[in-house]
């Protein structure tokens, strides 16, 4: 079952992160793919920084890939008659456009769910399709990180918030995109209907922060992120190794894994110490706790205490960089990366799609387009004629 999503065809007119990153898992599941582009392209295309490789993008190309790309002049008359063509042949239409400006370019959800009623419409909008913010416009830094309370809870005490890592909301977003659209798909196998699906970086960031935000309904305090050494639990903090890794305990119910924590760090004694061997003690004297352990791990190399945690059933974690991650075999072994033969650019590996299907990488293997590629050839297919493609050329529909 490598391709789940065969046979459907999906148009995604949007830029940026979300909605073509929703379309990527599409076209990894199976499904064909038509990204429309405006006149000057997708501006995540023209997205630079210093050490770039040159003519390369390796944002746009791993939200991109195996998609074909046809560009279309939407404020033109004939090329609103093209988009409607292709939208008869069309099972997903992807938007994640501002509302006015879906509007003004005729490709809003009722304008389209009128014409093509058992087309599944996914909206994507910063922060939700109804109230005074509908239309502000957003990135995953704004509505997902800052405005869902993510940023605040990732700062330790009164420290500035941290600045948010780039487009994580939007890869969240796009897993949301890509799942209500399955589940749509599946609904209309049966009846027919037609969706008008809703997914928003707010929304998502809502979801995300669900231990947080559901505790708080029902009066649970606020967490906050303590200091390293401030912590109450310290089988649940970041230590740094012998040789300068740092690793991850992660025991929030840590009394069941004290006496082998004990053991794999070689301190046995530490069991029945009356100011550690159960955590209401253990959290009265966690700085102590802290800084002990701060000296211990540095006696060993993290692949050491590694293996000593697994020996006794410690759960733990490499805390690593992405550099790391890049050459991690574990990551390797369980189809992490995807393998795309460029044409330009030659071999390129990038993060593949978080699902496998009976086992199979089901990422495909093409690269990103280039700006309008297959615009003629998609066109063709629909039935136009040269003659009928010069005549879009010349009326300034398509390039």
């Amino acid at each position: 079952m490598k391709n789940p999503l065969a046979g459907v065809r999906v148009l995604e007119l949007g830029t940026w992160i979300a909605g073509p990153a929703a379309g990527a898992l599409l076209a990894d599941w199976g499904a064909s793919v038509i990204k429309i582009e405006p006149p000057r392209g997708d501006p995540l295309r023209g997205i630079t920084q210093p050490g770039m490789p040159p003519g390369s993008n390796p944002w746009f190309e791993n939200v991109n890939r195996g998609k074909r790309s046809v560009a279309i002049d939407l404020r033109a008359a004939t090329g609103h008659e093209l988009f409607e063509r292709l939208l008869a042949q069309s099972d997903v239409l992807i938007v994640n456009l501002q509302s006015s400006a879906a509007q003004k370019l005729g490709v809003d959800a009722p304008s389209v769910r009128t014409a093509h009623p058992s087309l599944l419409y996914c909206r994507i909008t910063g922060y939700g399709p109804h109230g005074p913010d509908a239309d502000r416009p957003s990135f995953d830094s704004g509505a997902f990180w800052a405005r869902s309370g993510f940023m605040t809870t990732m700062r330790q005490d009164d420290a500035d918030p941290p600045v948010p890592p780039s487009s994580i909301g939007d890869m969240s977003t796009a897993l949301a995109c890509a799942g209500a659209i399955a589940a749509a798909l599946f609904r209309r196998a049966s009846t027919g209907e037609g969706a008008l699906i809703d997914v928003s970086l707010y929304r998502t960031g809502i979801h995300v922060m669900a231990w947080n935000i559901a505790g708080h309904l029902r009066g649970v305090p606020l967490f906050r992120h303590p200091k390293h050494d401030q912590v109450l639990n310290a089988l649940y903090n970041v230590y740094r190794a012998g040789d300068g890794l740092d690793l991850y305990l992660t025991m929030n119910t840590p009394d069941p894994y004290w006496p082998g924590f004990c053991r794999a760090i070689g301190r046995p004694e530490l069991m029945t110490d009356p100011r550690y061997e159960v955590f209401a003690r253990r959290a009265q004297n966690a700085a102590g706790l802290v800084r002990l352990l701060d000296e211990v791990f540095l006696t060993r190399t993290r692949a050491e205490w590694g293996a000593r945690f697994d020996a006794e059933g410690v759960i733990w974690a490499e805390a690593q960089t992405v550099e790391q991650i890049t050459e991690d075999a574990q990551a390797a072994l369980n189809n992490a990366w995807i393998a795309i033969d460029d044409p330009t650019h030659g071999h390129i590996r990038m993060p593949a799609g978080p699902a496998d299907f009976d086992g199979v990488n089901s990422c495909v293997d093409t690269p990103a387009p280039e700006y309008g590629a297959d615009t003629e050839q998609v066109l063709l297919e629909l039935g136009y004629t040269w003659e009928q493609i010069a005549a879009l050329k010349h009326g300034g529909a398509i390039p």
